[in-house]
This record gives C-alpha cells, sequence and structure tokens, in this order.
C-alpha cells in the first residue's frame, strides 16, 4: 500500500489514539532508540569509505554537506573524475544532494544493477525462508523495473524497507517542479503499481506530469515521485505520531534546497504526506510556492498561518475519502492537528470531484489532478474551487503568478 488503503472504523482510530496516549511516554524516550537496529550495510560502508577518500589531492566532502557546497565540489572536478567517483560509491554519489542531476541518474543505474546481483543471489540461498526468497524476488522485479528504458532515478536506497525518488521531464531546464510526497506504507515495493496505477508515488508523479503538459504545453515542468523518506508503515503507532514526518521533513528540505536553477516548486502532499509537508513548511526554500494536500489527517499545526511559511496552501478532500471520519486533533503530540479542509484553517480549498476513497486523487479524469496540473503550472485562474463562491482564488494576481 502506498497509504491508508484500507478504510478502518472511527471507533479503530480513537481506541488507537487513546492507547496512544497512554504509551506516549514511552514511544518518544525509549522504543525508538531500539527499534530496527541493524549491523552495517553495504551503503554505510560505503559512507565510511567516503569519508577517508580523496581526489586529485583533496578530501571528499562531507555527504551532509549543505547541497550549495557538494554542487561547488562537483563543479571543479573533470567529467572523467565525476563519473569515477560515481563508479565507486554509487550509492554515495546517486543520493548525495548537490551532485548533478544526471550524474546522480547514472550513479543509481550502477547501485540498481548491484542490487539486481545481490538480490538474483539472495532469491536462491537455501538459507532464506520461502517468505525471505519471495521478498527477495519482489524486490529483484522492482529493481529491473527501474532500469528499464530511460528511467531517471534521483534516489535509491536498498536498505531496509527502502527509499527511491524518481524525476518525470528535464529537471536542470524546467521553469516549475512539482514533488509529490505520499504517505503511509511508502516504500520501495510499493513504489509503483501495476493495478491501482495512481495510488503509488510513481503513478501518482506520472499522472500528474501529463496534466501539466497538457494544461500548459508551452512550460517546461518537471515532477518528482519523492518516495526518499521512511514513512510509517500501517496504521500503527508512527502514523498517530510525527516522528517519522520531521525525519522526512529535513529530508525534503534538504532535497529542494539542492534543487538546479531557479525554479518555482509545488509540494503536492498526499495523506500521511501532508504530515511531512506541514512540518517541512517553515524551513522550506522560498522557491516553495505552493503546498497542496489531499486526503490529510492534519498537517500538525491550528491554522495555515501557523505553518509560517510564504507559500500558498491549498487542500482538498473528496466526500467518500475515510479520512474525514478520523478525528482532526492533537494531544500530546498524538494526532496532527486541525483539519486543513475545515475553511477554519485557512487553506485555500479546491474541488476534488471525481476522485475515489483515500487514493484516488491523482486519476486521469479527476478535478483533483486537474487542479494539481493548474497548480503546478502556475495557472492559478484554471484552478476549480470546492464550492460556489469559494476563496481559493483570492489574492492571486492575474491567470498566472510566480
Amino acid at each position: 500500500m502506498t497509504s491508508f488503503d484500507t478504510s478502518p472504523t472511527l471507533t479503530v482510530w480513537r481506541a488507537l489514539l487513546a492507547v496512544a496516549v497512554v504509551f506516549v511516554m514511552l514511544a518518544t524516550t525509549g522504543w525508538s532508540a531500539v527499534r530496527d537496529q541493524q549491523a552495517d550495510g553495504p551503503r554505510e560502508l560505503a559512507l565510511a569509505a567516503w569519508a577517508r577518500d580523496r581526489i586529485a589531492g583533496h578530501s571528499l566532502p562531507e555527504t551532509g554537506a549543505p547541497g550549495y557546497r557538494l554542487a561547488h565540489f562537483f563543479a571543479t572536478l573533470t567529467s572523467g573524475q565525476r563519473f569515477a567517483l560515481a563508479g565507486k560509491y554509487p550509492s554515495v554519489v546517486g543520493n548525495l544532494n548537490g551532485a548533478p542531476v544526471t550524474l546522480r541518474y547514472h550513479a543509481n543505474r550502477v547501485a540498481l544493477r548491484q542490487a539486481v546481483a545481490v538480490e538474483k543471489t539472495r532469491a536462491h540461498d537455501a538459507r532464506l525462508s520461502p517468505d525471505g526468497r519471495d521478498e527477495a524476488r519482489a524486490r529483484l522485479d522492482r529493481f529491473r523495473s527501474l532500469l528499464k528504458g530511460d528511467r531517471q532515478i534521483l534516489a535509491f536506497d536498498p536498505s531496509g524497507r527502502g527509499r527511491a525518488a524518481e524525476v518525470f521531464g528535464d529537471l536542470d531546464r524546467a521553469a516549475r517542479v512539482s514533488v509529490v510526497v505520499p504517505g503511509v506504507d511508502t516504500h520501495l515495493l510499493t513504489l509503483e503499481r501495476s493495478k491501482r496505477r495512481y495510488a503509488a508515488p510513481v503513478g501518482m508523479a506520472e499522472s500528474l506530469y501529463g496534466a501539466e503538459r497538457s494544461a500548459s504545453p508551452g512550460t517546461r515542468t518537471a515532477v518528482i515521485a519523492w518516495a526518499d523518506y521512511t514513512a510509517p508503515a500501517g496504521l500503527g503507532m508512527d502514523a498517530a505520531l510525527g516522528g517519522l514526518a520531521a525525519g522526512g521533513a529535513v529530508r525534503l528540505n534538504a532535497m529542494l534546497g539542492a534543487l538546479p536553477g531557479t525554479s518555482k516548486v509545488s509540494l503536492f502532499c498526499h495523506s500521511y504526506g501532508s504530515v511531512v509537508c506541514g512540518v517541512a513548511a517553515h524551513r522550506a526554500p522560498d522557491r516553495v510556492a505552493d503546498i497542496a494536500v489531499a486526503g490529510s489527517p492534519g498537517m500538525r499545526a491550528a491554522t495555515a498561518g501557523q505553518l509560517e511559511t510564504g507559500a500558498r496552501i491549498w487542500a482538498t478532500r473528496d466526500g467518500d475519502d475515510w479520512i474525514g471520519d478520523v478525528p482532526h486533533m492533537e494531544f500530546g503530540g498524538i494526532g496532527h492537528g486541525a483539519d486543513p479542509v475545515d475553511p477554519a484553517f485557512g487553506a485555500r480549498i479546491v474541488s476534488a470531484a471525481g476522485a475515489a476513497g483515500h487514493s484516488g486523487y491523482f486519476e486521469p479524469g479527476t478535478e483533483s489532478l486537474d487542479n494539481f496540473a493548474a497548480i503546478g503550472v502556475g495557472a492559478y485562474g484554471s484552478v476549480s474551487c470546492a464550492s460556489a463562491g469559494s476563496a481559493c482564488h483570492s489574492g492571486i494576481s492575474g491567470e498566472r503568478d510566480g
């Protein structure tokens, strides 16, 4: 699942919140420290080797350095030196904010081929359980899919449940960049789907890219399917807390701050992804012009003003999305705050006509997708408000803005 695809009852959700309140102190002080502890994997070993290495007599930069510093470092290298680093450290360079995007695409193809070799071996490893071999085959199929054609993989990390990001369009030349931030149960095996295609991050981004090109053929656009954070697994404690959203927000802003060029950016945040975007908003780069949320459980704020951002805030929810029945509340860190489609929140509320359920917002032919495309290309006059007389266009000058 990409987000909550099943429809939990209101009673179950309230019970979850009640249990979460009881255990919040344990959840925030003890449990997170012992979960998912693993020995160093190949990526950690590569990072350690990178930290010790040198090129042309100079140390390699810290991987956590600001994007502009990393961009400057790569600008000082010859093409041969850049590709040599990508070949030697594909799992590092492929995820390095500030590295040239085309170099990242190349590095991630190298990393994917290495991951294919690993999963081929695991798929026939008799020491693994049948379930383990089945998972290896599923991962093998996913990695082979990502290697098909000329797919532009901006980030790839197969460790744990895995993370990735894919670009549609020319990111270097784009005047408008849209970023799709998905929700719960996002990981490598749910990155894309053959059935219910537009409920998965890649399908969402691909659909939005097509809609933007139709909405404004003359606008140079790019769309990123950004599944490059650790999302909650299912409807559990992590989904009711903001810890993973905080970590995701740091990663999101680091990626946004290293995007090439001067393009305006729009964020399209679905389900728990809207929590990530809400936490990220106050530190997002100024180039982020719009933040649109769909099927949101809240943005960890009582009002749009509390997000402390100059970006326009948009919100939508279709009438049969079960998340409308979830209590929009926050207590002791539990829950994600006010409902963004409540007029009192202060977002620009747009139509989601034609969307069905919690994961239908990016389906072609829906008003939600058409509205996202209009926002993404800056054609604000084409946005359909949720109701007649709505103020979703208020304060936006002209057909296009910025």
